[in-house]
């Protein structure tokens, strides 16, 4: 079998294409919870704690040296605040994948749950002809 056909097989398998759909949908997914967090649930906490933007949260180890115009010296800075943003962010995702699925898992369970009446008659015969042994 050449090298061609080998990834042929592989690509159209159904469990890549299905990966590669989820990291497409888990990209947009990533875009919407940032600007879940960015836009919807931070500027609250910002005014609860009194205006505090978190983005713009940060601890400057160095500050910005723009003296010579010829050779600026950046600020070396902790951005904190963005790590907070994205823990939020970290947090709604792993809760809105676990809620995604206790919701499959119920599914499945349901249709695991629902025996068709043939197994289970198939099943009693079984066990009434295993006892009788």
């Amino acid at each position: 079998m050449g090298v061609l056909q080998e990834f042929k097989e592989f690509a159209v398998r159904g469990n890549v294409v299905d990966m590669a759909v989820g990291v497409v949908i888990g990209g947009a997914f990533g875009k919407i919870v940032t600007s879940l967090v960015t836009d919807v649930i931070m500027p609250p906490i910002g005014w609860i704690t009194g205006g505090i933007d978190f983005s713009d949260m940060k601890w400057v180890i160095k500050p910005a040296d723009n003296s010579n115009p010829a050779h600026k010296i950046p600020e070396v800075a902790l951005a904190y605040g963005s790590f907070i943003n994205n823990i939020i962010a970290f947090v709604i995702v792993a809760f809105a994948i676990f809620m995604l699925v206790k919701i499959i898992n119920k599914f499945y369970t349901k249709a695991a749950a629902a025996t068709p009446p043939e197994v289970a008659l198939l099943t009693e015969i079984r066990d009434l002809l295993k006892n009788k042994q």
